[in-house]
């Protein structure tokens, strides 16, 4: 049966029908230090153009190394292909192992700690030996040309309201260096890298393809992160976690969707997907029809190896590996691009694709605003990962500065047909041939179902443009893994794992119940646990914070944590709220007494004293009662008026002009109390 669904309309499309097939891969930091270097997971935010000038820097260029089978991995060679050149900025926390001049340590006790948490926290069953693998990346990110990664444990479970996903693999890995910028030349690009957070450990988890829906896979993303998030040992900001997905519906195939930062567009990014690969399919038979061959099943699974060799073979013959040099052709042209490539030595090159014409289409969006697919898409997609900023097609043209008469030109020169379509590509002359190798191969590769590959979302202003995504790179294999020489293999003991299971963290409903019943309100609950902040507000309400600072009521301890603008220590931040609950410090004198404390490195066992001291020298002692109610008074008897019209409609304005004359040191509690008492009296 042919597959149905709209394209136009990717909300429409049902899942169930396309036999649709969906896993998550979650890749979050970890607060620890780095993974195979005892040096600081910190990050330092710069730019490129604020690096410090005293940073060392290094050059290298990366080539694919053969795996632990003798294979080249496909996507290992691929990057190779691009000719890039790496430069790496050494941060303060990079030593000799980031730089790949020494040996990596062993496993960071505290991170493997932390992933045997996460696997416990799923159910899932542990390895009783950690084998550090290497995994091939030659895309400069890793200045080794690989990433460690050990496997902790599989055969967990992910527990979610729409059914349980399953967890095939967890798995503890370095993060890669930070990309700065792209710098293009005629000889290839420099890529610039900070290597602040290569070595940062990362769990990884793969989930098995169980998730149902595209709603469920954004419930799956968010439950994962809840659970992440419960061990208090993650680290949180932006970059911190990545969540990619894996798609596929039967007659397409697998798919690797990086970038999916936003959990709510995630529904969205896969029914776009599904859309693409529908298209593609939709595509691939209408070409084979035209050229008299079987058309592909809707059903991967049904393929013929056969069939499909006798396609390509047919398909080779038909899309020759012609690459036209046609720069004379354009020295006239009106486009201004084409103008100043030209004038700087590039090339203006072109490929031909028989039986093409019409099939590469034009920039047309669904019914809610995203591109619809399109060949000539797919297309640009390949040219880009060459370096190149794009391509003309034909479908396109004109525009952009190309004209009628430069298409005929191109016509006329290659004595093209009705039914033949062109891509031109502008760039150096070694360039240009490297991004039409590939658009002559994925335009081969229409004929065929989609390949597995890896995509990513295109983003515009740090936010998904539309939900689309461009090819990235070939989906890699096996190929790129062989086993870590370097690390020792650690093993699990049993009393390990079971100190594990024996202190695994609360989880998000047990926080919940926890404070439900201390006496703050919901609003301050659901703050107080976002900001993963309940383990402080129970120490300061059991006074646990420090030893000389007795229990602090709940209402006050949990606006203090949650209104700290300037992340003030604890101990100092309770401190000053003891004294104040204590009627020995103003509400005004909190903030700026904290800082002062924080600022003069005082020890913890001296903070309560030092503040007492400094407290009236700095004008924070609180207005004593009498001085208070004279102050009450003498405003009441000024505003007897609105006090009697009013009643205690007139606490509020009262307590603001009371405060006013007090200067501050009066508290507002004492003050609302006493205003209350002298109304009262007024009306009886």
């Amino acid at each position: 049966m042919e597959p149905i669904g709209d394209i136009s309309d990717p909300e429409s499309i049902n899942p169930d029908i396309l036999g649709f097939m969906c896993g998550l891969e979650i890749h979050q930091q970890l607060d620890t230090g780095k993974l195979h270097s005892r040096m600081p997971s910190k990050l330092f935010d710069y730019k490129f153009d604020e690096i410090p000038s005293n940073w060392k820097k290094s050059t290298r260029k990366l080539r694919a190394a053969r795996g632990e089978g003798g294979e080249i991995d496909v996507a290992a060679r691929f990057e190779y292909r691009r000719n890039r050149s790496f430069v790496y900025f050494q941060s303060p926390n990079a030593s000799l192992i980031e730089l790949d001049e020494a040996p990596p340590d062993i496993h960071d006790n505290d991170a493997v700690d932390v992933v045997l948490t996460i696997s416990a926290m799923m159910n899932a069953k542990p390895v009783t030996a950690l084998q550090a693998m290497r995994k091939t990346v030659v895309d400069g990110s890793n200045t080794s040309g690989f990433q460690r990664t050990t496997l902790i444990a599989n055969q967990g479970v992910l527990e979610t309201k729409s059914g349980n996903v399953g967890i095939d693999v967890i798995c503890l890995e370095e993060d890669s260096a930070r990309k700065l910028i792209t710098q293009k030349t005629s000889n290839g690009d420099i890529v610039f890298y900070n290597l602040d957070r290569l070595g940062i450990p990362l769990v990884e988890i793969a989930t098995a393809p169980d998730i149902v829906s595209p709603e469920h896979a954004k419930e799956s993303a968010i439950s994962l992160g809840t659970l992440l998030r419960d061990t208090r040992r993650v680290r949180r900001g932006l970059g911190s976690i990545r969540q990619d997905l894996n798609v596929s519906i039967s007659c397409g195939d697998r798919v690797e969707i990086k970038g999916c930062q936003d959990l709510e567009w995630i529904p969205k990014i896969i029914r776009l997907e599904m859309a693409r690969q529908l298209h593609m399919y939709r595509l691939a038979n209408e070409l084979r029809s035209e050229a008299n061959l079987p058309k592909l099943p809707p059903n991967r699974s049904n393929d013929k190896i056969p069939i499909e060799n006798r396609v390509a073979l047919h398909v080779k013959s038909k899309i020759k590996k012609e690459i036209h040099d046609l720069t004379e052709l354009f020295l006239s042209c009106e486009s201004s691009m084409v103008q100043n490539s030209i004038s700087n030595h590039e090339v203006v090159k072109c490929i031909t694709l028989p039986g093409f014409a019409g099939k590469l289409g034009n920039k047309k969006n669904d019914i809610h605003g995203s591109q619809l697919p399109r060949l000539g898409r797919e297309l640009a997609s390949a040219a880009k990962l060459a370096g190149v900023a794009g391509i003309f097609h034909s479908d396109e043209l004109p525009a952009y500065g190309i004209t009628d008469s430069d298409v005929n030109s191109v016509v006329q020169h290659l004595s093209l047909s009705d039914e033949d379509a062109f891509v031109l590509c502008v760039a150096p002359d070694w360039q240009s041939d490297l991004a039409l190798e590939s658009v002559l191969n994925r335009a081969r590769l229409a004929y065929h179902r989609i390949k597995p590959e890896v995509r990513n979302v295109v983003i515009r202003k740090g936010q998904p443009e539309d939900g689309t995504t461009t090819a990235m790179r070939p989906l890699p294999g096996g190929a790129r893994m062989y086993p870590e020489t370097d690390v020792p293999i650690l093993n699990i003991k049993k009393e390990r794992w079971q100190w594990i299971l024996n202190n695994l963290p609360l989880t998000q409903k047990e926080r919940y119940e926890r404070i439900s019943e201390i006496g703050i309100s919901n609003n301050q609950i659901d703050a107080v646990i976002r900001a993963e902040l309940d383990d402080v507000l129970i120490q300061g309400i059991e006074g646990k914070i420090d030893d000389l600072i007795p229990s602090l009521p709940p209402k006050a301890w949990a606006t203090a944590i949650l209104e700290n603008p300037e992340t003030i220590p604890f101990p100092v931040l309770a401190s000053s709220i003891h004294l104040r609950e204590s009627n020995l410090l103003t509400r005004e004198g909190v903030i700026p007494i904290s800082k002062l404390a924080m600022n003069s490195n005082i020890s913890n066992s001296n903070i309560v004293s030092w503040m007492q001291e400094k407290i009236p020298d700095l004008g924070y002692s609180p207005a004593n009662a009498v001085d208070v109610e004279v102050v009450i008074d003498e405003t009441i008897s000024e505003m007897n008026e609105m006090v009697r019209d009013r009643g205690f409609g007139a606490i509020g304005p009262l307590m603001g002009v009371v405060m006013k004359k007090l200067g501050g040191t009066a508290d507002g509690k004492l003050v609302n109390k006493l205003l209350k008492s002298k109304i009262e009296d007024l009306i009886e």
